[in-house]
């Protein structure tokens, strides 16, 4: 074998980049876990060369940013920010869950929009959110309960972040009750 057709083979096998760099994710992989609160993503994220490890829970703080009014619709903003003293990434949806006082969850897991998750890199001290948007109880109709917080599991943790909820009613039933959650992406989305 020339020394040419081995630095191709061995380059094949190499570190799961393609040949724009892009990260490979193994067929058939999903980050999809199921329970009250916990992480979505779509698939994980192979790290290569000197890319930043992944953000875990301890890593991070969650609150919920500005709300923005819509049409008929509650958005909230879902602000993950790195407390580390060390640069670190978040990719797909975090996991979300309404609780009461007891900690029960009140409604169904938020369904996801049909975004493409990016990889985020956060620096110490930098913001990744995602969107949290509901349509408004009054207008829909929906059965609704009051949560006393919001358990936010970032993308690929299975321990959550609790964050108080003082924004009111929610969703919990009936027409259009659906939460629904947007990927991670850059800034704190106000």
């Amino acid at each position: 074998m020339t020394a040419v057709a081995l630095l191709s083979l061995l380059t094949a096998c190499g570190d799961g980049a393609d040949t724009t760099g892009a990260a490979q994710t193994p067929a058939g992989t999903s980050g999809r876990t199921t329970g009250p609160g916990t992480a979505i993503t779509e698939s994980p994220v192979t790290q290569s060369g000197g890319a930043a490890p992944r953000c875990h829970t301890s890593e991070l703080r969650a609150s919920i940013g500005r709300p923005s009014p819509g049409a008929g619709q509650r958005n909230f903003p879902i602000v993950l920010t790195n407390t580390a003293d060390r640069t670190c990434t978040v990719r797909g949806y975090p996991g979300a869950a309404f609780v009461d006082s007891s900690g029960k969850q009140l409604g169904p897991d938020p369904k996801r929009s049909p975004d493409t998750p990016t990889t985020v890199t956060l620096t110490p001290g930098r913001s990744a959110w995602a969107g949290l948007s509901f349509a408004s109880p009054e207008i829909s109709g929906a059965r609704t309960a009051l949560p006393t917080a919001l358990l936010v599991t970032p993308p690929d943790e299975r321990d959550p972040l609790k964050v108080t909820w003082t924004a009111g009613e929610v969703p919990v039933a009936g027409n259009e009750s659906s939460v629904r959650l947007t990927v991670v992406q850059p800034g704190t989305g106000g």
